[in-house]
């Protein structure tokens, strides 16, 4: 093996040639636990991952034993910003306003560092919000491993209705940019196809937002241009991900073609069920509503829980009850990056079972994301592996003690 050091992170990452055999205490394989097993990765790809007494150990093969360690998928986070900052340190105007591209380009790359150590190997990324299609070049210097960062499907500048995003607060002669690039009727077609040929690895749209400051939100896109925008991606081999917190908006969502809905703040039982019988799946991101929530003054455990809160938990629940697919995504960015496991920490918190959050987080997320060979720990998928101290089905925060890291087959992390 070789070992390169990117000295700006001082980050050792060891490039293995030949085979190296895992040997934890237990092994989450995206589906279940197995005491007694090993896994061997050669390249970039797990040629065994099974019983210990059934694997014969090439002559040669490096040996890593995390004893006290339970081996699993990466985790695949399903709702970040690479390119924002948690809100009490920056507001999301000023953010877009006064940050410069290159500014917030250089935070993405810390940020993508930060994120791969906490485990994250894969990331699904959705919206520059306002700095064009920075993340596509962010992805791109990860996958040249010019820097280090979990695999990224971004969604480039996302799409809102005319009218209906921020920032806001300008008379109509001040021309500002904007979180998202607008569109309406036809034209929804266009700016899908310009976005995909752009670098877009899928298209995010806002089905629902408030119309102005201070309102609640209400639906945007028509299910006409929904079914639009959603045609037009399928045509190009990807899909749509929609932004939608009303019954309504979510609605519209699922019947124009969203493969998953985010947020679902508002979300019913019937629409739950509709998302179940359409096999559209449901993002909660419940931690960035309690973090700001808690920007806004609530003081968490000691103070009741604001409406929105206590709602949030309800709509999960409904969602829990519907039996829908429940995406691990928590719009990271909007808290600090490398904590994504507060998301898993509140789905369970919110009534999920531990091997559900973990399966969330693994094997269900690379389901819904298209990523056929990630997500399980099986012979031939690709060796996105992560060790973590303890049992993270007895305590879903043994997920904060992450101890080793490997991605496609490279090591980034082995303490």
């Amino acid at each position: 093996m070789k070992k390169i050091t990117f000295l700006c992170f001082c980050l050792a990452v060891v490039w293995v040639h030949g085979q190296t055999v895992l040997v934890p205490k237990a092994v989450f394989d995206g589906q279940q636990t197995h005491t007694n097993w090993s896994v061997m990765v050669s390249e970039n790809t797990i040629v065994y991952a099974g019983p210990s007494n059934g694997l014969t150990i090439p002559e040669g093969a490096e040996i890593i034993r995390l004893s006290e360690s339970t081996l699993m998928p990466g985790l695949i986070e399903g709702h970040s910003h690479l390119l924002l900052h948690p809100y009490n340190e920056t507001s999301w105007n000023d953010q877009v306003l006064k940050e410069s591209p290159v500014e917030r380009a250089i935070r993405g790359v810390v940020y993508a560092e930060k994120s791969l150590m906490a485990g994250v190997t894969t990331m699904r990324d959705l919206g520059s919000e306002g700095a064009g299609y920075t993340d596509v070049h962010l992805k791109k210097m990860i996958d040249e491993g010019i820097v280090p960062g979990p695999r990224l499907l971004v969604a480039g500048p996302a799409i809102v209705a005319t009218g209906a995003y921020g920032p806001r607060g300008f008379h109509d002669g001040v021309t500002v940019p904007l979180g998202a690039e607008p569109a309406s009727g036809d034209k929804v077609i266009e700016t899908v196809r310009r976005q995909l040929g752009n670098g877009a690895d899928f298209i995010k749209i806002y089905a629902d937002y408030s119309w102005r400051n201070g309102e609640s939100s209400q639906p945007t896109f028509l299910l006409d241009e929904i079914t639009m925008m959603s045609k037009t991606a399928k045509s190009a081999g990807r899909y749509i991900v929609a932004h939608a917190s009303t019954p309504e908006g979510m609605r519209r969502a699922v019947l124009g073609g969203a493969e998953t809905i985010e947020h679902g703040d508002d979300g019913t039982l019937e629409v739950f069920k509709l998302m179940k019988e359409k096999g559209v799946a449901f993002c909660p991101t419940l931690a960035a509503s309690d973090a700001v929530a808690q920007y806004r003054g609530w003081k968490k455990g000691t103070e009741k829980e604001p409406e929105g809160i206590t709602q949030k938990r309800a709509s999960f629940k409904l969602a829990l009850q519907a039996g829908v697919d429940i995406v691990f995504g928590g719009d990271v960015g909007v808290f600090s990056h490398g904590d994504n496991v507060r998301e898993l920490e509140m789905m369970v918190d919110y009534g999920m079972s531990t091997i559900d959050a973990l399966r969330s987080a693994t094997s269900l997320n690379a389901r819904v994301f298209h990523l056929n060979r990630l997500g399980n720990i099986k012979q031939g998928n690709l060796a996105d592996i992560i060790a973590v101290k303890g049992d993270p089905i007895k305590d879903i925060g043994a997920l904060r003690t992450v101890n080793f890291v490997m991605k496609d087959g490279a090591i980034y992390k082995n303490e």
